[in-house]
């Protein structure tokens, strides 16, 4: 049975916790949190023991879940993994690359885990349809919210885009070449609204584009590959997938003869997927997956390695933002 503890129960720790009590093969042991208030509400509210200290709670748990602010990511992790304990972070894995560097480092000197948590990887509709991605070669992204306070300690690049650099790079299976951005700040000093384009050494092409200061919410992916279409809405967990039809050896060349009885949408079979209702939920579904690692010792889906990749992504996304702007003083 492991023992894990939550550090970090704001908005989204406090559901950290709450799932790790109904996960088989884990003990949620207690939970830490700076503001004691916020740490007693908590405890009271799940029933778990509320730890004066970060240190007294990893005496009594053999991994721990960071879901702080990404600015104490590094801090709480290192000093983790030195007391020998597995880590669950909330993306990013760090604000800086070398921070995450080093953490990946420690991981793997003391054999200890690191899962990101880029939770998209375990949305019910790209599980349901993930089969079906090979080899795109154009990935066009949308993920778009209305202002909100939490969140802006880093630029949207770290908040919001990140989700689908992680996708994108774990469906293109290719170094990238070359990145282009564009970005400003608008309720926010910092970056607000962005777009990168990513290009690959195989050719692909990935267009992502994120927003916090949108009048709604969006979060969307489409894939091109040469044999499919795929649409996927992250927001309803709908998906569509569109194919050339076993028939379009036959009947391609009658509509291009001019036969009017063929229709376009005979060319192509369309598929639809709703996982609206599926009984499990990204986040239970992400956290039973690192619970599975350390109780059978295998690698995360999302491990610091891939956490890092993303982060070193996201990271030259916003440098080439601040140079362009640099360039227009």
């Amino acid at each position: 049975m492991i023992r894990i503890g939550v550090v970090g129960v704001g908005h989204l720790g406090q559901h950290h916790a709450r799932k790790f009590l109904s996960i088989q093969g884990c003990e949620l042991k207690g939970i830490h949190d700076r503001n004691p208030d916020r740490a007693a509400q908590i405890s009271e509210a799940l029933g778990v023991k509320s730890y004066p200290t970060y240190e007294d709670l990893l005496t009594d748990i053999d991994a721990i879940d960071i879901a702080a602010t990404t600015t104490w990511h590094y801090a709480l992790a290192k000093t983790a993994l030195q007391a020998g304990k597995h880590v669950f972070l909330e993306k990013p894995i760090t604000s800086e690359l070398k921070e995450a560097e080093e953490l990946v480092a420690i991981a793997e000197q003391k054999g200890l885990i690191i899962q990101v948590g880029h939770i998209e990887r375990y949305n019910p509709v790209i599980l349901e349809v993930e089969r079906e991605i090979k080899d795109p070669m154009f990935i066009e992204s949308h993920r778009i919210s209305s202002f909100q306070h939490r969140g802006t300690d880093v630029p949207v690049v770290l908040d919001l885009m990140i989700h689908d650099i992680d996708l994108v790079l774990s469906f293109i299976k290719s170094p990238i070449t070359e990145i282009r951005a564009n970005g400003v700040g608008i309720f926010t000093s910092s970056i607000d609204i962005a777009n990168a384009r990513l290009q690959f050494a195989n050719g692909a092409i990935a267009n992502v584009t994120s927003s916090r200061v949108a009048l709604k919410q969006e979060r969307k992916l489409r894939i091109f590959q040469r044999d499919k279409y795929i649409s996927l809405d992250f927001q309803t967990k709908h998906a569509t997938v569109i194919k050339r039809s076993a028939d379009i050896a036959r009947l391609l060349p009658l509509l291009m003869m001019g036969n009017t009885g063929i229709k376009p949408e005979q060319l192509v079979d369309k598929t639809e997927y709703d996982v609206a209702d599926s009984p499990k939920d990204a986040l239970s579904t992400e956290l039973e997956s690192f619970v599975n690692c350390l109780n059978q010792g295998s690698r995360p889906v999302v491990d610091g390695t891939a956490g890092m990749r993303a982060l070193q992504v996201a990271l030259e996304i916003i440098q080439r933002i601040q140079n362009q702007d640099q360039t227009h003083i």
